[in-house]
């Protein structure tokens, strides 16, 4: 969903000031919402990325949570006439064109639930109503595809659809409904929504897990990071840095440097 060009705060795109000056690509690239983009596509795109980064001798650190696509861009051979490579048994390929070193920061599922949970809090804070309020057109209600697959976007049309943002616009933005208001019935839908979006947004961590455990089974050598402790910390509001930087990122950089030599 990163890949299209729209919805940075509900696809959670990396925001350009945490960038640290580091070349991202292949962030809202794609223009055309509603155009699914396909894993041969991928393959295809991100493969001439990882060709032009290297040519420049730099190394390309591939970011992503859809396993299907990372799977679609990194084996040696790659069939696009499979829908789904891990339905299909025995499909999950482990031999690779590149030269790959994986880290893969897991954790406790408790945690992990919470904490998306709470990430889904802070993206409504950050601004996520108003965009998908934008966003929203009535024209276009039961369509699914391209972007308007993104978690987010189906749970807030069937709120807009009873409650069009245009109605409940104070000072050019679309306030979330108050705690006490008269019309009760909106907040529950409000409510409902962000219910649904934090739901789905589990459903797919584990659907993702799930297909990593198989990457894994199937012969993919994954470096495993514990992020439990630091998660932990971040949702008590404690200090976290110093335990990230020992069970994470002291790992991560003696697994990318045994790699590297």
């Amino acid at each position: 969903m990163q890949r299209y060009n729209g919805l940075d705060i509900t696809t959670n795109k990396i925001p350009l000031h945490e960038r640290n000056g580091v070349p991202h690509h292949l962030l809202g690239d794609v223009e055309s919402i509603e155009a699914d983009v396909s894993p041969s596509q991928f393959r295809s795109t991100a493969g001439s990325t990882i060709s032009n980064i290297a040519s420049t001798g730099n190394l390309p650190l591939l970011v992503g949570g859809s396993n299907s696509f990372i799977h679609a861009l990194l084996v040696e051979a790659f069939d696009p006439r499979v829908n789904d490579v891990f339905a299909a048994p025995d499909s999950v390929s482990h031999l690779l064109r590149y030269d790959c070193c994986f880290l893969w920061v897991d954790m406790a599922w408790s945690v992990l639930s919470d904490y998306l949970c709470e990430r889904v809090d802070d993206m409504l804070d950050s601004g996520m109503l108003e965009e998908l309020a934008q966003f929203y057109d009535p024209t276009k209600e039961g369509v699914r595809v391209g972007l308007r697959k993104a978690i987010g976007v189906p749970e807030f049309d069937k709120y807009f659809k009873k409650y069009p943002p245009w109605e409940s616009k104070e000072n050019g933005t679309v306030p979330p409904p108050k705690e006490g208001c008269n019309n009760q019935a909106r907040s529950a839908a409000y409510e409902e929504a962000v219910r649904e979006i934090k739901d789905n947004t589990c459903r797919l961590a584990k659907r993702q897990i799930w297909k990593i455990e198989r990457l894994r089974q199937s012969g993919w050598e994954l470096n495993g990071l514990d992020g439990t402790a630091t998660f932990e910390a971040i949702l008590k509001k404690k200090e976290w840095r110093s335990i990230w930087e020992k069970e994470v990122l002291e790992p991560s950089v003696k697994a990318v440097n045994r790699f590297l030599e």
